[in-house]
């Protein structure tokens, strides 16, 4: 099959999947995520941006086909490597393991919980925000440090509740706090993404139009972003902590990991990995990154500035 068949021509700032489908955008994030760009050279990474920049000038030299010039490339301003989108699942992995672990202590838990993505979520959430707006240092350390009690307040306190409640028996109670985990992330999530990202809902992100045109800057259309980041955050954390404790825990029961108890960590970390990798894509295949929102819906000044009758806007990861 010709590349030309394969690939579609290449746009500027679009997929080559059709983003108003879950599926079209599930497929364009499984190319985000990919692992492998991970390990692109320093001199590939600029060979493609170079190709970019060629394009939106025009002067792409002959020969360059779509399937080169659809390579996704990172930004000019790299995004250090367990930050990216594609470092999520392997750098991600080994903090919700660690957070399933049994037999937690006071100690672990605020361990785990402040490596699970309080610090490496306030990361990622930082280094894919809307970027059209600077941010200064001291709003993203006050979101870290609210981000970072919220979850460790959460998983404390579901901990002692558990560990209080005479009316569980021993197994029940190790098995209720394998779920600990969940309710502690998909909180400290939301807090996550509104703390880190606060200074857009004071400032407002660039909306455009539909020639891709900057018409303003709108509050509103921020806070439709937020709330659409934040509830793939809570979605996502769903299927890495709720799937790994009733899966783990039928394996355990089998001769398999009753004779070799040693591997129920290994078996675990596998688990985690195959509902990492599922959930990361489907949850952020919820909404489109580039959102659309109707004019009408926006600032009167936004709205008189337009003809267009909706503009869209980075939603962010």
């Amino acid at each position: 099959m010709e590349a030309s068949a394969r690939y579609p021509p290449f746009q500027l700032g679009k997929s080559r999947f059709e983003q108003t489908t879950f599926y079209g955008r599930f497929r364009h994030f499984l190319d985000i995520i990919d692992p492998r760009t991970l390990f692109v050279t320093e001199s590939r990474l600029k060979e493609a941006v170079q190709l970019l920049e060629e394009f939106q000038h025009g002067t792409l030299p002959s020969g360059v086909t779509n399937e080169e010039a659809i390579i996704h490339p990172d930004t000019n301003q790299k995004i250090f490597m367990p930050f990216r989108m594609s470092g999520y699942i392997p750098f991600g992995t080994p903090i919700v393991v660690g957070l399933l672990l049994p037999n937690q202590t006071l100690t672990s838990t605020v361990i785990w919980q402040w490596l699970n993505s309080r610090s490496h979520n306030a990361c990622v959430n930082y280094a894919n925000r809307n970027a059209t707006k600077p941010s200064s240092t001291s709003k993203f350390v006050q979101g870290y440090l609210g981000a970072v009690l919220s979850a460790v307040s959460i998983a404390v306190g579901l901990n002692v509740l558990i560990q209080r409640a005479n009316q569980f028996s021993p197994a029940t109670r190790l098995l209720l706090q394998r779920f600990v985990p969940f309710p502690a992330v998909a909180g400290a999530n939301i807090c996550n993404v509104i703390l880190m990202r606060h200074s857009e809902l004071e400032e407002g992100i660039h909306v455009l139009d539909s020639n891709g045109e900057v018409v303003g800057s709108s509050r509103i259309a921020a806070k439709h972003a937020l709330l659409e980041t934040a509830l793939t955050r809570v979605v996502l954390p769903m299927p890495i902590l709720v799937l790994p404790p009733i899966i783990v825990s039928m394996l355990e029961k089998t001769a398999f990991l009753r004779s070799r108890p040693r591997m129920v960590l290994p078996v675990q970390s596998l688990v985690c990995l195959a509902a990492f990798g599922l959930a990361l894509p489907l949850a952020i295949s919820l909404f489109p990154q580039m959102s659309e929102i109707e004019t009408w819906c926006l600032e009167p000044e936004i709205a008189r500035a337009t003809a267009s009758k909706t503009v869209v806007y980075n939603k962010g990861l």
